[in-house]
Formats: structure tokens, sequence, C-alpha cells
């Protein structure tokens, strides 16, 4: 293994992927918040990174005093403790639970329909899997190029399954994408950023997952053609580092887009975080839920339950203003039982 040469200790190093959405999730936080860092892409990097934190996934993110650290939430929210400029966290108390919701949403569900779109297409996936080994061996040659990509987009497309890109679930996966693209198109337009002009860590979020939109085959034509200013608009959120802008005021209406992407959690992601907590505690080897007349089952994972545990913590220590608040909002757009059931 080659030894990645150290970093200027004034920088962060973020191992990263062009074509993993969490990765540009975060690269996009670091050059919002004008962090400084360098973005290591190259395959022996990330096995170096891989071997230094307890779940080799991607992005890694090392700091300054040599330690590394991943999962994208965690790590956006240590840096606004570290950094205090800039941050992506709305000022107003309500206006910050949503956007974690909307940011866990599109981290755990939206991530289905990239899923979906990237593998769950045979006649594409070939193609990606070139591309992405392409960045990993860059420069490497053809011949290892395609190599690497023939046995990545194997390992892939034996997922698929687990992570519930199946022909039964296709149509629930592709209703996902749609509703979030259709939420987002007449949004964009008019207003860059879901909770005022600048962005927050939904718009992070969704970035993540829709910028992939742009590189996978299956997903271009149809999303192009359904949204090409929510597609577009993920160009611009690559780098904002020149950006200025201020969050709503309480006085302003909220975005249509945010009562939409409310509507998707509450009628598709919060019941089945809900259902994978309660198989998991049923040692079920499925999650099954039904939403929009359409049909989910999948495998249950652990880690969503830490993901519903953590909404239902934020959810539990807003101030009682702040709930005053937000309970008719949540409850109208039938979030709120799953957030405040102890189950």
């Amino acid at each position: 293994m080659k030894n990645v040469p150290r970093a200027n200790p004034e920088y962060y190093r973020l191992y990263a992927h062009l074509g993993s959405p969490y990765s540009m999730k975060v690269r996009a936080v670091l050059r919002y918040r004008r962090i400084p860092h360098l973005m290591m892409s190259r395959m022996h990097e990330w096995q170096q990174a891989f071997s230094k934190v307890r779940v080799p996934v991607m992005p890694v993110l090392e700091y300054p005093d040599g330690s590394f650290h991943n999962d994208s939430t965690p790590l956006i929210l240590d840096l606004e403790n570290r950094h205090p400029d800039r941050s992506i966290i709305p000022s107003l108390e309500t206006d910050a639970f949503l956007s974690a919701l909307i940011e866990d949403l599109a981290d755990e569900w939206l991530s289905k329909a990239m899923y979906a779109y990237r593998w769950a297409f045979p006649e594409h996936t070939e193609w990606t899997g070139n591309l992405i080994a392409f960045d990993q061996y860059f420069g490497s040659g053809l011949e290892r190029i395609e190599q690497a990509g023939q046995a990545f987009e194997t390992r892939q497309v034996e997922r698929n399954e687990l992570v519930g890109c199946t022909q039964n679930n296709l149509p629930m996966l592709m209703h996902i994408g749609d509703s979030v693209l259709d939420a987002l198109e007449p949004h964009v337009t008019a207003q860059p950023f879901l909770f005022g002009s600048r962005p927050s860590n939904a718009d992070f979020a969704l970035f993540g997952q829709i910028c992939q939109f742009t590189l996978d085959l299956a997903a271009l034509k149809p999303c192009q053609e359904r949204a090409p200013y929510s597609l577009r608009w993920t160009h611009h959120v690559h780098d904002l580092s020149g950006l200025e802008g201020e969050w709503r005021d309480r006085s302003e209406p909220r975005s249509k887009a945010v009562a939409s992407l409310l509507d998707l959690a509450g009628q598709a992601y919060l019941p089945f975080l809900v259902a994978n907590h309660r198989a998991i505690r049923a040692e079920s080897s499925k999650v099954r839920i039904e939403a929009h007349g359409l049909e989910y089952i999948g495998t249950p994972f652990k880690y969503q339950v830490r993901c519903l545990a953590e909404l239902r913590r934020h959810y539990a220590n807003l101030s009682d203003e702040a709930r005053d608040e937000i309970d008719p909002i949540l409850d109208r757009h039938e979030c709120l039982g799953p957030l405040r059931d102890q189950d």
C-alpha cells in the first residue's frame, strides 16, 4: 500500500468519491463553509483511510489532528461545533428541526431511488461501473479500469436486494425520486434553498443524492425531462463558496417545497422507519410498508433504528415554544405520531 503524504496540519482531508452522494454532500458543505480541505480520491488513499474507521464507508474525513471520522450527518454536526462561521443549520429552532428531518429523508429514503437508478437497470450498469472505476484508478490504463469496473458492478448489483432495489419495489423507489423532484422543480427557480437564501443541511443532503442523477444513464433523461432546473441546481450547489445569503425570517412563509417533502416523510419515510424498528425488535428478516398505493418490502437495518431514535431525540429536546409552533405542522403532514411515539 502506498503511503499517503501528510497534509498541511491546518487542512482537513476528505477521502471521497465523485460517485458517492455522501461524499459530494460533505465536500459541498466544506466548500460552502470555506473550511480548508484537500480531497483524496484515489483507491490507495481510501484504503488507508478505511483502515482508520470502524465502518469502511465514504466519505472519511481526516481532521487536522490526524484523527479519522465518517458518517455524513455526525460529521456535519461536529463541524458546526468546531467552525461557527457560515453555519448550515437554520437559525429558527423549528426550521432547524424540519431541516434535520428532510436531511434524514434524503440520506435514507431518496438514496434508495438513487441506488435503483444506478444499479437496477441492467442495460446501464456496465457503463456506471466503468466510470466509477475510472475515478478509482485514474490514469491507470483502460484494461485495469474496465477490470475494476466489472468487479465493482458485480458487487453493487448483487447488493440490490439487500438495499431494497428489487423489481417489486421499483415503482415505490421511482415514486420517491419523482416526488422529490416535483417538490423542488417549482421551488428552485424562485428561491435556491429551502429555508432562505442560504443552504441548509437539508439542501446539501438532497443535493448529494440528486447530483448522482446527472451521472447515471437510467436517471439522466427522465429526470432532466421532469425537473431540468433541479438537476441544473446541483451544478451550482457543488461549490457555493462565493455565496452570501440569509435565513428565512419568522414572518416569511415557508417554501411549498418543504410542505411537499414533509408529505413524503409523513406518508412513507417515517412509517418505514417505524416499521423497520419493529422488524428489528421482532427479529424479522423483512420490513414492509404500503404508501402512495405502492408496496415496499426490504431488509431491516439497525442503522435506521438509530436514525429514528435521533429524530425522536431531536423532537423531544425542542423548546416548548418550538413544540407549540411545529406540532400542528407535523400533524398536518402525518409526521407527528411517529416522532412522538416511543414504541
